[in-house]
Protein backbone atom coordinates (compact mmCIF):
# COMPACT_ATOMS: atom_id res chain seq x y z
CA UNK A 1 0.00 0.00 0.00
CA UNK A 2 1.04 3.02 -0.55
CA UNK A 3 -0.11 6.80 0.38
CA UNK A 4 -1.82 7.57 -2.82
CA UNK A 5 -4.06 4.11 -1.48
CA UNK A 6 -4.79 5.70 1.71
CA UNK A 7 -6.79 9.16 1.92
CA UNK A 8 -6.30 10.21 5.94
CA UNK A 9 -9.24 11.74 7.82
CA UNK A 10 -10.09 15.18 6.87
CA UNK A 11 -11.81 15.85 10.17
CA UNK A 12 -12.93 13.82 13.22
CA UNK A 13 -11.08 12.55 16.47
CA UNK A 14 -6.92 13.29 16.44
CA UNK A 15 -4.44 11.13 14.67
CA UNK A 16 -2.98 8.16 16.61
CA UNK A 17 0.43 8.52 16.42
CA UNK A 18 2.82 5.12 17.18
CA UNK A 19 5.88 3.81 17.17
CA UNK A 20 7.20 1.14 14.84
CA UNK A 21 10.97 1.39 14.58
CA UNK A 22 13.93 2.49 16.51
CA UNK A 23 17.61 2.61 16.22
CA UNK A 24 20.03 3.49 19.03
CA UNK A 25 24.37 4.61 19.09
CA UNK A 26 25.78 5.52 22.59
CA UNK A 27 28.34 4.98 24.50
CA UNK A 28 27.15 1.21 25.13
CA UNK A 29 27.48 0.62 21.90
CA UNK A 30 25.86 0.77 17.96
CA UNK A 31 22.53 -0.78 17.85
CA UNK A 32 18.83 -0.89 19.81
CA UNK A 33 19.06 -4.62 21.23
CA UNK A 34 22.88 -4.15 22.17
CA UNK A 35 22.22 -1.29 23.85
CA UNK A 36 19.14 -2.14 25.60
CA UNK A 37 20.50 -5.43 26.68
CA UNK A 38 23.15 -3.70 27.97
CA UNK A 39 21.28 -0.81 30.06
CA UNK A 40 19.30 -3.84 31.77
CA UNK A 41 22.70 -5.34 33.08
CA UNK A 42 23.31 -2.08 34.36
CA UNK A 43 26.39 -2.00 32.33
CA UNK A 44 28.90 1.07 31.94
CA UNK A 45 29.43 3.03 29.01
CA UNK A 46 32.09 5.56 29.76
CA UNK A 47 35.87 5.70 29.89
CA UNK A 48 38.78 7.87 29.31
CA UNK A 49 38.71 9.90 26.40
CA UNK A 50 40.75 8.83 23.34
CA UNK A 51 38.90 10.97 21.03
CA UNK A 52 41.10 14.02 21.92
CA UNK A 53 43.61 14.77 24.21
CA UNK A 54 42.77 15.32 27.84
CA UNK A 55 45.74 15.40 29.88
CA UNK A 56 45.24 19.11 30.43
CA UNK A 57 41.51 19.37 31.51
CA UNK A 58 39.56 18.73 34.26
CA UNK A 59 37.07 16.24 33.62
CA UNK A 60 38.90 13.29 31.40
CA UNK A 61 35.98 11.08 31.01
CA UNK A 62 33.22 10.29 28.80
CA UNK A 63 30.48 8.00 27.32
CA UNK A 64 32.17 7.37 23.86
CA UNK A 65 30.91 5.50 20.79
CA UNK A 66 33.11 2.38 21.10
CA UNK A 67 34.39 1.25 17.52
CA UNK A 68 32.10 3.50 15.33
CA UNK A 69 33.60 3.35 11.76
CA UNK A 70 31.52 5.46 9.57
CA UNK A 71 32.38 3.19 6.63
CA UNK A 72 29.75 0.77 7.97
CA UNK A 73 27.15 3.40 7.26
CA UNK A 74 28.20 6.03 4.61
CA UNK A 75 30.95 5.98 1.82
CA UNK A 76 34.65 7.22 1.89
CA UNK A 77 33.71 10.39 0.01
CA UNK A 78 30.91 10.71 2.46
CA UNK A 79 32.14 10.10 5.25
CA UNK A 80 35.14 12.28 4.78
CA UNK A 81 32.26 15.28 3.96
CA UNK A 82 30.26 14.50 7.16
CA UNK A 83 30.95 15.44 10.83
CA UNK A 84 30.61 12.59 13.32
CA UNK A 85 27.53 13.14 14.77
CA UNK A 86 25.48 13.06 11.42
CA UNK A 87 27.08 10.01 10.83
CA UNK A 88 25.64 8.38 14.12
CA UNK A 89 22.55 10.00 13.20
CA UNK A 90 22.92 7.79 9.96
CA UNK A 91 23.51 4.71 11.61
CA UNK A 92 20.45 4.73 14.09
CA UNK A 93 18.17 5.98 11.09
CA UNK A 94 18.98 3.36 8.81
CA UNK A 95 18.26 0.76 12.33
CA UNK A 96 14.92 2.69 13.20
CA UNK A 97 13.88 2.64 9.59
CA UNK A 98 14.94 -1.02 8.89
CA UNK A 99 13.44 -2.55 12.06
CA UNK A 100 9.81 -0.49 10.76
CA UNK A 101 9.23 -2.21 7.58
CA UNK A 102 8.38 1.26 6.21
CA UNK A 103 8.42 1.28 1.81
CA UNK A 104 10.19 4.72 2.05
CA UNK A 105 10.32 4.67 -1.59
CA UNK A 106 6.38 4.51 -1.84
CA UNK A 107 5.57 7.24 0.53
CA UNK A 108 8.68 9.50 0.28
CA UNK A 109 6.99 12.84 -0.09
CA UNK A 110 4.98 12.03 2.88
CA UNK A 111 7.83 10.51 5.38
CA UNK A 112 9.58 13.42 6.50
CA UNK A 113 12.48 14.02 9.17
CA UNK A 114 12.99 15.79 12.24
CA UNK A 115 16.17 15.69 14.36
CA UNK A 116 17.62 17.21 17.08
CA UNK A 117 20.86 18.51 17.50
CA UNK A 118 22.11 20.73 20.25
CA UNK A 119 25.66 22.19 19.21
CA UNK A 120 25.79 20.53 16.01
CA UNK A 121 29.55 19.79 14.71
CA UNK A 122 31.52 21.12 17.05
CA UNK A 123 34.74 18.59 16.17
CA UNK A 124 34.56 20.48 12.60
CA UNK A 125 34.45 23.81 14.11
CA UNK A 126 37.29 23.40 15.81
CA UNK A 127 39.23 21.86 13.49
CA UNK A 128 38.68 24.04 10.98
CA UNK A 129 39.54 27.21 13.71
CA UNK A 130 42.94 25.22 13.78
CA UNK A 131 43.41 25.63 10.09
CA UNK A 132 41.90 28.89 10.11
CA UNK A 133 44.98 30.67 12.33
CA UNK A 134 47.87 27.98 11.57
CA UNK A 135 47.33 28.35 7.53
CA UNK A 136 45.06 31.31 6.89
CA UNK A 137 41.42 31.81 5.31
CA UNK A 138 42.46 30.39 1.80
CA UNK A 139 42.66 26.92 3.49
CA UNK A 140 39.64 27.04 5.03
CA UNK A 141 37.75 23.71 4.24
CA UNK A 142 34.11 24.74 1.57
CA UNK A 143 32.74 21.89 3.47
CA UNK A 144 32.90 23.19 6.51
CA UNK A 145 29.18 24.91 7.10
CA UNK A 146 27.61 22.04 5.31
CA UNK A 147 29.28 19.87 8.03
CA UNK A 148 28.88 21.76 11.16
CA UNK A 149 25.49 22.96 11.20
CA UNK A 150 22.72 21.08 13.09
CA UNK A 151 20.10 20.61 10.93
CA UNK A 152 22.75 18.29 9.00
CA UNK A 153 21.97 15.57 10.61
CA UNK A 154 18.24 15.64 9.36
CA UNK A 155 19.26 16.93 6.34
CA UNK A 156 21.94 14.24 5.58
CA UNK A 157 19.32 11.42 6.48
CA UNK A 158 17.00 12.54 4.53
CA UNK A 159 19.56 12.61 1.15
CA UNK A 160 20.56 9.49 2.64
CA UNK A 161 17.10 7.63 2.93
CA UNK A 162 15.25 9.66 0.27
CA UNK A 163 12.65 11.46 2.44
CA UNK A 164 11.28 13.95 1.23
CA UNK A 165 8.67 15.05 4.08
CA UNK A 166 8.71 17.74 6.68
CA UNK A 167 12.49 18.01 7.45
CA UNK A 168 14.06 20.57 10.10
CA UNK A 169 16.48 20.35 13.19
CA UNK A 170 15.23 21.37 16.73
CA UNK A 171 17.74 23.41 18.52
CA UNK A 172 16.96 23.48 22.27
CA UNK A 173 19.90 22.30 24.30
CA UNK A 174 19.80 19.04 25.96
CA UNK A 175 15.44 19.46 24.99
CA UNK A 176 16.24 19.15 21.67
CA UNK A 177 15.57 15.27 20.34
CA UNK A 178 12.60 15.40 22.64
CA UNK A 179 11.66 18.41 21.12
CA UNK A 180 12.19 16.82 17.89
CA UNK A 181 9.80 13.79 18.60
CA UNK A 182 6.85 15.92 19.64
CA UNK A 183 7.35 18.15 16.96
CA UNK A 184 7.26 15.37 14.72
CA UNK A 185 4.20 14.21 16.32
CA UNK A 186 2.40 17.42 15.45
CA UNK A 187 3.50 17.10 11.77
CA UNK A 188 1.34 13.94 11.74
CA UNK A 189 -1.16 14.89 13.76
CA UNK A 190 -2.26 18.06 11.26
CA UNK A 191 -1.13 15.79 8.24
CA UNK A 192 1.68 16.71 6.67
CA UNK A 193 3.38 13.40 7.04
CA UNK A 194 2.33 9.28 7.49
CA UNK A 195 5.16 9.15 8.89
CA UNK A 196 8.42 10.90 10.33
CA UNK A 197 11.68 9.77 11.85
CA UNK A 198 12.42 12.00 14.78
CA UNK A 199 15.13 11.70 17.48
CA UNK A 200 18.48 13.21 18.45
CA UNK A 201 22.30 13.09 17.44
CA UNK A 202 25.19 14.74 19.08
CA UNK A 203 29.09 14.03 19.31
CA UNK A 204 30.89 16.82 21.11
CA UNK A 205 33.38 14.57 22.81
CA UNK A 206 36.26 17.52 22.09
CA UNK A 207 38.64 19.83 23.78
CA UNK A 208 36.54 22.39 23.47
CA UNK A 209 33.47 20.79 23.98
CA UNK A 210 35.28 19.38 27.43
CA UNK A 211 36.81 22.41 28.48
CA UNK A 212 33.42 24.69 28.27
CA UNK A 213 31.41 22.73 29.86
CA UNK A 214 34.19 22.01 32.68
CA UNK A 215 34.51 26.13 33.00
CA UNK A 216 30.99 26.21 33.50
CA UNK A 217 31.50 23.81 36.47
CA UNK A 218 29.07 21.32 34.70
CA UNK A 219 31.21 17.80 34.28
CA UNK A 220 32.60 15.37 36.79
CA UNK A 221 36.35 15.93 38.13
CA UNK A 222 36.67 14.32 40.62
CA UNK A 223 36.58 10.31 39.31
CA UNK A 224 39.27 10.52 36.17
CA UNK A 225 40.31 7.54 37.21
CA UNK A 226 37.64 5.69 37.76
CA UNK A 227 35.42 6.08 34.65
CA UNK A 228 32.71 3.67 35.46
CA UNK A 229 31.53 5.29 39.10
CA UNK A 230 31.77 8.96 37.67
CA UNK A 231 27.73 8.94 36.40
CA UNK A 232 26.04 9.32 39.47
CA UNK A 233 22.41 10.88 38.98
CA UNK A 234 20.59 11.10 42.38
CA UNK A 235 23.39 10.18 44.68
CA UNK A 236 25.09 12.10 47.64
CA UNK A 237 28.31 12.22 46.04
CA UNK A 238 27.63 13.11 42.23
CA UNK A 239 30.17 15.87 41.15
CA UNK A 240 28.53 17.18 37.56
CA UNK A 241 27.32 15.35 34.85
CA UNK A 242 29.60 13.20 32.26
CA UNK A 243 29.79 14.22 28.61
CA UNK A 244 28.33 11.47 26.04
CA UNK A 245 27.70 11.27 22.71
CA UNK A 246 25.25 9.56 20.56
CA UNK A 247 22.17 9.43 18.38
CA UNK A 248 18.78 7.70 18.68
CA UNK A 249 15.56 7.96 15.77
CA UNK A 250 12.31 6.20 16.44
CA UNK A 251 9.77 6.04 13.42
CA UNK A 252 6.38 7.11 14.02
CA UNK A 253 3.38 6.91 11.85
CA UNK A 254 -0.40 7.56 11.56
CA UNK A 255 -1.63 4.78 13.23
CA UNK A 256 -4.06 3.85 10.50
CA UNK A 257 -1.43 4.13 7.77
CA UNK A 258 0.87 1.33 10.24
CA UNK A 259 -1.86 -0.66 10.41
CA UNK A 260 -2.80 -0.78 6.71
CA UNK A 261 0.37 -1.54 6.03
CA UNK A 262 0.78 -4.29 9.08
CA UNK A 263 3.30 -2.48 10.45
CA UNK A 264 4.59 -4.02 14.10
CA UNK A 265 3.67 -1.25 16.84
CA UNK A 266 6.11 -0.98 19.40
CA UNK A 267 4.02 1.45 21.46
CA UNK A 268 1.98 4.47 21.14
CA UNK A 269 3.04 8.21 21.34
CA UNK A 270 0.33 9.93 22.89
CA UNK A 271 0.96 13.59 24.06
CA UNK A 272 4.15 16.11 24.22
CA UNK A 273 4.00 19.01 26.70
CA UNK A 274 6.41 21.85 27.14
CA UNK A 275 7.41 25.26 28.90
CA UNK A 276 10.02 27.62 29.58
CA UNK A 277 11.17 28.40 32.94
CA UNK A 278 11.77 32.52 32.19
CA UNK A 279 14.65 32.07 34.93
CA UNK A 280 18.34 31.61 34.36
CA UNK A 281 20.62 30.74 31.33
CA UNK A 282 21.93 27.20 33.09
CA UNK A 283 20.20 26.77 36.41
CA UNK A 284 16.84 25.17 36.11
CA UNK A 285 13.81 26.92 37.92
CA UNK A 286 13.57 27.25 41.69
CA UNK A 287 11.54 23.83 43.18
CA UNK A 288 11.39 22.58 39.56
CA UNK A 289 8.15 24.57 38.64
CA UNK A 290 9.06 24.61 34.85
CA UNK A 291 9.34 21.06 34.66
CA UNK A 292 6.35 20.50 36.49
CA UNK A 293 4.35 22.49 34.20
CA UNK A 294 5.55 20.36 30.99
CA UNK A 295 4.68 16.99 32.55
CA UNK A 296 0.98 18.46 33.45
CA UNK A 297 0.59 20.09 29.98
CA UNK A 298 1.48 16.08 28.44
CA UNK A 299 -0.76 14.91 31.30
CA UNK A 300 -2.98 17.12 29.99
CA UNK A 301 -3.08 16.80 26.43
CA UNK A 302 -2.71 12.97 26.79
CA UNK A 303 -6.39 13.37 28.98
CA UNK A 304 -5.30 10.92 31.98
CA UNK A 305 -4.64 12.05 35.19
CA UNK A 306 -1.42 12.10 37.16
CA UNK A 307 -1.91 8.63 38.81
CA UNK A 308 -2.00 6.85 35.52
CA UNK A 309 1.93 6.84 34.91
CA UNK A 310 3.80 4.03 35.50
CA UNK A 311 7.09 4.66 34.80
CA UNK A 312 9.00 7.87 34.36
CA UNK A 313 12.44 8.50 32.42
CA UNK A 314 14.26 11.57 34.05
CA UNK A 315 16.26 13.67 32.70
CA UNK A 316 18.71 12.58 35.74
CA UNK A 317 22.14 14.26 34.96
CA UNK A 318 24.09 13.57 37.81
CA UNK A 319 24.31 17.57 38.81
CA UNK A 320 23.39 18.56 42.28
CA UNK A 321 20.75 21.05 41.26
CA UNK A 322 19.26 19.48 38.21
CA UNK A 323 18.39 15.90 39.98
CA UNK A 324 17.53 17.83 43.57
CA UNK A 325 15.26 20.07 41.16
CA UNK A 326 14.03 17.49 38.87
CA UNK A 327 12.94 15.17 42.05
CA UNK A 328 10.95 18.51 43.41
CA UNK A 329 9.29 18.72 39.75
CA UNK A 330 8.32 15.60 40.00
CA UNK A 331 6.65 15.49 43.21
CA UNK A 332 4.95 18.66 42.71
CA UNK A 333 3.41 16.74 39.68
CA UNK A 334 2.55 13.27 41.40
CA UNK A 335 2.00 14.51 45.18
CA UNK A 336 2.01 11.35 47.17
CA UNK A 337 2.27 8.95 44.59
CA UNK A 338 5.36 10.37 42.96
CA UNK A 339 7.44 7.70 45.56
CA UNK A 340 5.58 4.77 43.91
CA UNK A 341 7.11 5.97 41.00
CA UNK A 342 10.16 4.33 39.01
CA UNK A 343 12.37 6.64 37.81
CA UNK A 344 15.75 5.55 37.02
CA UNK A 345 18.47 7.43 34.57
CA UNK A 346 19.55 6.28 31.48
CA UNK A 347 22.00 9.12 32.16
CA UNK A 348 23.89 7.02 34.70
CA UNK A 349 25.64 4.44 32.08
CA UNK A 350 25.70 6.62 28.56
CA UNK A 351 26.62 10.16 30.14
CA UNK A 352 24.66 13.13 28.91
CA UNK A 353 24.41 13.43 25.25
CA UNK A 354 22.75 16.76 25.26
CA UNK A 355 20.86 17.33 22.33
CA UNK A 356 21.20 13.76 21.68
CA UNK A 357 19.48 12.66 25.39
CA UNK A 358 15.57 12.98 24.18
CA UNK A 359 16.25 10.77 21.17
CA UNK A 360 18.17 7.81 23.02
CA UNK A 361 15.47 7.97 26.57
CA UNK A 362 12.94 8.20 24.72
CA UNK A 363 14.13 4.89 23.00
CA UNK A 364 14.31 3.57 25.77
CA UNK A 365 10.94 4.44 27.76
CA UNK A 366 9.53 2.56 24.60
CA UNK A 367 11.69 -0.54 25.02
CA UNK A 368 10.52 -0.63 28.37
CA UNK A 369 6.87 -0.72 27.65
CA UNK A 370 7.45 -3.23 24.95
CA UNK A 371 9.04 -5.65 26.93
CA UNK A 372 7.72 -4.39 30.50
CA UNK A 373 11.06 -4.41 31.91
CA UNK A 374 13.21 -1.28 33.26
CA UNK A 375 16.59 -0.87 33.72
CA UNK A 376 18.65 0.65 37.20
CA UNK A 377 20.18 3.52 37.78
CA UNK A 378 23.85 2.86 38.08
CA UNK A 379 26.39 4.09 40.70
CA UNK A 380 23.30 4.81 43.23
CA UNK A 381 24.79 4.00 46.23
CA UNK A 382 24.72 6.90 48.78
CA UNK A 383 20.91 8.39 48.48
CA UNK A 384 20.81 11.69 48.90
CA UNK A 385 18.32 13.18 51.17
CA UNK A 386 17.00 15.79 49.00
CA UNK A 387 16.52 13.25 46.31
CA UNK A 388 13.96 10.60 48.18
CA UNK A 389 11.79 8.96 45.22
CA UNK A 390 12.42 5.26 43.50
CA UNK A 391 15.13 6.07 41.25
CA UNK A 392 15.62 2.11 40.81
CA UNK A 393 19.32 1.77 42.58
CA UNK A 394 19.20 -2.29 41.46
CA UNK A 395 17.69 -3.83 39.02
CA UNK A 396 16.80 -4.52 36.30
CA UNK A 397 12.88 -4.69 37.09
CA UNK A 398 9.42 -6.10 35.76
CA UNK A 399 7.59 -3.93 35.99
CA UNK A 400 3.46 -3.17 34.57
CA UNK A 401 3.85 -0.44 32.37
CA UNK A 402 0.27 1.18 30.79
CA UNK A 403 1.49 4.73 30.56
CA UNK A 404 5.16 6.28 30.86
CA UNK A 405 6.42 9.54 30.40
CA UNK A 406 9.80 10.67 29.30
CA UNK A 407 11.49 14.00 30.50
CA UNK A 408 14.17 16.17 29.81
CA UNK A 409 15.41 19.51 30.48
CA UNK A 410 18.00 22.07 28.66
CA UNK A 411 20.12 24.94 29.29
CA UNK A 412 18.11 27.87 28.51
CA UNK A 413 15.00 27.01 30.93
CA UNK A 414 13.38 24.32 28.22
CA UNK A 415 11.27 21.47 29.38
CA UNK A 416 9.66 18.55 26.89
CA UNK A 417 7.49 16.37 28.31
CA UNK A 418 6.71 13.15 26.02
CA UNK A 419 3.77 10.34 27.65
CA UNK A 420 3.84 6.84 25.69
CA UNK A 421 1.42 4.19 26.07
CA UNK A 422 1.26 -0.04 25.80
CA UNK A 423 -0.20 -1.02 23.07
CA UNK A 424 -3.35 -2.34 22.97
CA UNK A 425 -5.66 -1.18 20.83
CA UNK A 426 -8.67 0.91 21.88
CA UNK A 427 -7.18 4.10 23.70
CA UNK A 428 -10.41 4.15 26.57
Amino acid sequence: MTYADWTPPVSGPMRRVVVTGIGMVTGLGIGREHNWQRMLAGENGIRRVTQCDVEDLDSQVAGEVPDFDPLNFVDRKEARRTDRFVQLAIAASGEALAQSGLDVTADADKVGCIIGVGMGGLETLEEQFKTLFEKGPGRVSPFLVPMFIGDMASGQVSIQFRLRGPNYNTVSACASGADALGTALEVIRRGDAVAMLAGGAEATITRMGIASFSALRALSTKRNDDPAHASRPFDLERDGFVLGEGAATLVLEDLEYAQARGATILAEFVSYGQSADAFHVTQPSEDGEGAARAMRTALAKAGIPASAIDYINPHGTSTPMNDKFETMSVKAVFGEAAGAIPMPSTKSMTGHTLGACGGIEAAVTVLSIRDQRIHATRNLTIPDPDCDLDYVPKGPRDLRIDWAMSNNLGFGGHNSSLVFRRWGGDPN
